[in-house]
């Protein structure tokens, strides 16, 4: 009866290639030599926003009560969800963070809940945090591990000079004694942001790049003498906005040598949440590439202006104005997701925040049930199987299949990222180490190089080939549905079990010598415990 349930599971798993008629073979060479990037242990990170419930956008108010203020922490699937990561980083910010003041110390204004408001910031008034509600947060937050980047209001005191420019100093009274209140309450928070999409042209509103600077380095101050009989000093990130080299490299000179430890950009790629278009942009090879020149030009400005610093995706929802509906919480918009994680990776970048855990079109968990969407069970096999290095791929197949290839966390061997966005075609992957293949130049006559191949065998060099396996996890849709809200994992709904958990995320086994199927349509993570890779020891 075993037998026969683990036969019916791989079969079900492998793709059924003679339905398909168009099958092509490709080979995926992985450079285990050398790391070409490397991403930060915590890489998977998501974000929690302010946005109130009547927040809407194109008739339809997607958000309910997930914001900071108002989402109820005391659901048991929330805190499952987080712990599922061991260690999620969750970055507490958002569009309305830059008018949120906090209820503590000499605060001048009443704490009001944000309310519509006509002239206000995108629409709204002023909102408040309780001290109370923060104290809720950073027990969830303590008690399912989650690491904290928590984004200042960087317009207080400020005022607006004409549309969309704001000048002025800022008032770092408020965020000093909020900031005061967590250290005296033991609130370990790993780092703090300033401000929320203020640089270049700004969106809302937008600040000088030589006046963000200065309140960098007094903020780089306020967190010295607060930290200063701590053990732990968190890092300054900033500033959370959209790339504009000029403006992020005038940042960086300004503030100076050690300020910015972490500096953070946003990605919406896909555009407006109401593009009919998003899913055609989704499966466009040569569309998603296009980001890559933004994750360059954010490396190069850290590389020239401030080496010091990292660059991590501070923000990225898709598509704005809160997602696109039936796509961003759906199988399809998995496609997206994961080549973002990929391509980010290669640059360097050390984390990447999902917009949102909770909120929106674009959330990791359903608004109302907690329930997880695809991309949660995508961004968490990336948590478990990929590591921080990065490495080198190559490939003969057309642009359609994407390959990624990292490290595997925690363990031995490599781990290939596999992006099927092709309609048609089903690959049979055969991978190969690059370690291998350079050494097919030696002549073969020659014991010795017939020796030394085999010690560099792409699956290791200790066991028979015959008795090595790797582990698959095949990514498709219900019922070949893309915008289905369930993703199958090897054939098998990705459900949560009957004691309301997170369900495990098991592998199939296949020997290393057999080729590597990947359906139309669909993402496979394929882990080889024995790949012969330097750079992972």
């Amino acid at each position: 009866m075993g037998f026969s349930l683990s036969l019916l599971l791989i079969l079900a798993s492998l793709p059924v290639i003679f339905a398909q008629e168009d099958v092509k073979h490709a080979t995926i060479m992985v450079d285990g030599t050398v790391t070409i990037a490397k991403t930060d242990e915590n890489f998977i990170c998501a974000t929690l926003d302010w946005w109130p419930h009547d927040k809407c956008d194109y008739n339809q108010c997607p958000w309910g009560y997930s914001s900071v203020i108002n989402l109820n922490l005391s659901q048991p699937l929330l805190a499952k969800a987080i712990q599922a990561f061991g260690h999620l980083r969750i970055r507490v910010g958002g569009s309305l963070q830059d008018e949120v003041i906090y209820d503590v110390g000499d605060l001048k204004y009443p704490c009001r809940p944000f309310q519509k408001m006509k002239y206000g910031l995108f629409g709204f008034s002023k909102g408040c945090l309780h001290m109370n509600r923060w104290d809720e947060l950073n027990l969830l937050f303590r008690r399912t591990g989650a690491i904290v980047t928590f984004g200042l209001n960087a317009l207080h005191g400020r005022h607006q000079i004409r549309r969309g420019i704001w000048g002025g100093a800022w008032d770092s009274a408020n965020a000093y004694d909020f900031m005061k209140y967590t250290v005296s309450k033991g609130y370990k928070i790993d780092s703090w942001e300033f401000g929320n999409e203020l640089s270049g042209s700004g969106v809302g509103a937008s600040v000088n790049a030589e006046l963000y600077g200065k309140d960098l380095i007094n903020l780089k101050n306020i967190i010295s003498d607060l930290y200063k009989n701590s053990d732990f000093k968190p890092s300054l990130v900033a500033p959370g906005g959209f790339f504009d080299q000029q403006w992020y490299a005038k940042l960086l000179q300004v503030s100076g040598s050690g300020i910015v430890n972490v500096l953070t950009h946003h990605i919406y790629n896909l555009g407006a949440g109401v593009d009919p278009n998003i899913v055609s942009k989704i499966l466009d090879p040569h569309f998603l590439s296009k980001i890559t020149e933004t994750f360059s030009g954010v490396a190069q400005t850290i590389q020239q202006n401030g080496p010091w610093s990292s660059a991590w995706v501070g923000e990225s929802g898709g598509a704005y104005n809160s997602g696109g509906r039936h796509v961003s919480n759906t199988f399809v918009n998995s496609f997206w997701y994961l080549d973002q994680l990929g391509l980010a990776s290669k640059y360097n970048t050390k984390a990447y925040c999902r917009q949102t855990l909770v909120g929106g079109n674009y959330g990791l968990l359903n608004t109302t049930t907690l329930a997880p969407n695809p991309d949660y069970y995508s961004a968490l096999l990336w948590n478990r199987l990929m590591g921080k290095g990065v490495l080198a791929v190559g490939s003969d197949a057309s642009p359609y299949l994407r390959a990624y290839a990292h490290c595997t966390k925690g363990r031995a061997g490599v781990t290939l990222l596999l992006i099927n966005l092709s309609n048609q075609t089903s690959f049979t992957i055969s991978a190969q180490n690059s370690m291998t293949m350079e050494l097919h130049s030696i002549q073969e006559e020659s014991p010795f190089a017939r020796g030394l191949k085999r010690s560099v065998s792409w699956i290791g060099n200790e066991a028979s080939d015959e008795s090595l396996t790797r582990e698959e996890y095949h990514l498709t849709p219900k019922n070949g549905y893309l915008q289905s809200q369930t993703m199958l994992l090897n054939g098998i709904p990705l459900e949560l079990t009957g004691e309301g958990d997170i369900p495990r995320l098991e592998p199939v086994h296949n020997n290393v010598k057999s080729p590597i199927y990947v359906s139309p349509l669909s993402i496979s993570f394929v882990v080889f415990p024995n790949f012969d890779a330097p750079s992972c020891a």
